[in-house]
C-alpha cells in the first residue's frame, strides 16, 4: 500500500553548477529534472568528462555568485551586487579568478532534450533529495549545525518519525505533488560539502564524519517517470516496489 513518507520542506534550484542557488516555493518538473536546474557550466576544455567542469573545488569564490532562473533566462548577482547574464561578461570574471582558461556553455532553450549532456551535470542523476531526519543525525555526530545548502538538494524531505528515511526508498517510485519519481541511486559525496555556503571556509572533518558514519552516501538521487509541479509542503508518498 502507498505510505506517506514525508512532506516537502525546502526546493532548491542550482541553474549555474557551483553557484550559490535559489529556494522556491514551487517548480515545475521535466524529463530532465527541476526545470532550469544545473542549467549552465564552466569547463576546462583541456580535460574530459566529469573532470572537464570547472566547479567550486577549483574555484571557491564560484559559490559566493547567486543565480537564478528566470523565464528561460539566467541572471547571476555578485556577493557585492554586481549584476550579470549568462554572457561573456560574466566568463571574464569567473576567468579573472583563476589562471585556468575555461569556457562557458551555450545557452539552451528553455526545455532541452532530456540527454542533453549539461543536464548530467549532477553525476548523471537527475533530481538530489536529502531528509531531514539525515541532517539531524550528521548535526548529532558531527556536533556543529549543518546547512543543508552544502549538499546542494533539489529537495529538503521532512519524514515522518516512523520513516526510514533514503534507504527505505531505494529502488522504489515516490509520488511527489504532480509528479512521480523514480529513487534510483545514493549521492556519493566529496571535498564540496567542507565548505561554508557563506564564509567558504573549509572544515574537512564534515566529510571524514561522513565517511565514517554514512560511507559517504548522503541524499539520493531520483529520476522522472511522470512530469509535474511540486510545491513547499507537498506530501512525499512511498509506492509499491
Amino acid at each position: 500500500m502507498p505510505k506517506t513518507v514525508g512532506e516537502i520542506r525546502t526546493i532548491n534550484r542550482y541553474p549555474v553548477k557551483s553557484f550559490a542557488g535559489e529556494e522556491l516555493e514551487a517548480c515545475q518538473i521535466e524529463s530532465y529534472g527541476v526545470q532550469g536546474d544545473r542549467y549552465c557550466s564552466f569547463y576546462d576544455e583541456t580535460k574530459k568528462d566529469w573532470w572537464r567542469y570547472i566547479t567550486a573545488r577549483n574555484i571557491p569564490e564560484m559559490l559566493t555568485y547567486r543565480a537564478q532562473y528566470i523565464d528561460g533566462d539566467i541572471r547571476v548577482t555578485a556577493a557585492d551586487g554586481r549584476s550579470f547574464g549568462w554572457d561573456t561578461d560574466l566568463l571574464n570574471e569567473i576567468q579573472n579568478l583563476t589562471s585556468t582558461r575555461i569556457s562557458m556553455s551555450s545557452f539552451k532553450a528553455p526545455h532541452p532534450e532530456p540527454q542533453h549532456p549539461q543536464l548530467l551535470s549532477v553525476d548523471g542523476g537527475s533530481i538530489l533529495l536529502v531528509t531531514d531526519k539525515s541532517l539531524k543525525k550528521l548535526e548529532s555526530l558531527w556536533g556543529q549545525p549543518v546547512d543543508q545548502r552544502r549538499f546542494r538538494g533539489n529537495f529538503v524531505v521532512e519524514v515522518s518519525e516512523d520513516s526510514l528515511g533514503e534507504a527505505e526508498w531505494m529502488g522504489r517510485r515516490l509520488s511527489v505533488g504532480g509528479t512521480l519519481l523514480q529513487v534510483d541511486s545514493y549521492c556519493d559525496r566529496c571535498v564540496m560539502i567542507t565548505m561554508n555556503p557563506d564564509t567558504l571556509k573549509k572544515d574537512s572533518s564534515l566529510l571524514k564524519q561522513v565517511n565514517k558514519d554514512f560511507n559517504l552516501h548522503f541524499g539520493v538521487y531520483a529520476s522522472v517517470i511522470q512530469t509535474g509541479e511540486i510545491r513547499r509542503g507537498d506530501k512525499v508518498v512511498l509506492l509499491d516496489s
